[in-house]
């Protein structure tokens, strides 16, 4: 049995092998990620076939970020595919932008806050003010979603902070950067357990390699849902 809690990253290289992977998950997966990287891959196509022939639940993790009007465009576009979720820089005008764009259908905005893959060196590198990072997050994470976010992108070690600020009221946050216990931590530096994510106040956690370089994908995803429940 499937938890939606669980989003499954797609991140293999094109579409067939995403419906691969999907066709040996089956009914224990009812949500994927797709992003970027496969984008020149087929990733709208898969999005739309898995949507609409299987009933699963699609997070296109595109982190948009240009000026206003090619934002809301961007957004309007995608729109139509009926899908669930679908990230944007956190930028507060990036935000209203997208809200703008995503007008009228169900399609959820999530901000990005800071990505999972950096520490307080790596924002040094990119010139990004002084701060503790958790401390950063928070405050993009509040101005994100006073522009309008349906939530945010944030690591577990944020989830709480996020959770327990006022604007964060009936939003929701998804956290990537999650490893099952023995996993290795590959390219993320800031990790933490599905069940301690969810516990942390994530609504949704978000799977990759874990799930997809397993032995058996089905055992590992089940395994996740199992520690979830």
């Amino acid at each position: 049995m499937s938890d939606d809690r669980l989003i499954v990253a797609l991140d293999v290289p094109n579409a067939v092998q995403g419906l691969e992977l999907a066709k040996t998950l089956g009914d224990t997966v009812s949500f994927y990620k797709i992003g970027l990287g496969m984008l020149t891959g087929g990733g709208l196509a898969l999005a739309n076939e898995l949507k609409q022939e299987q009933g699963k639940r699609i997070f296109l993790d595109m982190k948009l970020f240009d000026i206003g009007a090619t934002v809301e465009a961007a957004v309007r576009g995608l729109a139509q595919f009926d899908l669930d979720f679908l990230t944007v820089h956190g930028d507060p005008h990036v935000v209203r932008a997208a809200r703008e764009g995503a007008a009228g259908s169900d399609m959820k905005i999530l901000a990005v806050t800071i990505l999972t893959s950096l520490d307080r060196a790596d924002l040094d590198a990119c010139m990004i003010r002084d701060g503790a990072l958790p401390d950063l997050v928070a405050e993009r994470a509040a101005r994100a979603l006073e522009a309008g976010a349906d939530g945010v992108i944030a690591s577990p070690h944020e989830a709480a902070l996020i959770r327990a600020l006022p604007e964060a009221t009936d939003r929701l946050i998804v956290t990537p950067g999650v490893r099952p216990t023995g996993s290795d931590k590959g390219d993320q530096k800031r990790i933490a357990t599905p069940r301690s994510a969810v516990d942390a106040g994530a609504d949704h956690i978000v799977v990759g390699r874990p799930v997809w370089q397993a032995k058996s994908p089905a055992d590992a995803a089940r395994s996740i849902v199992d520690e979830l429940r």
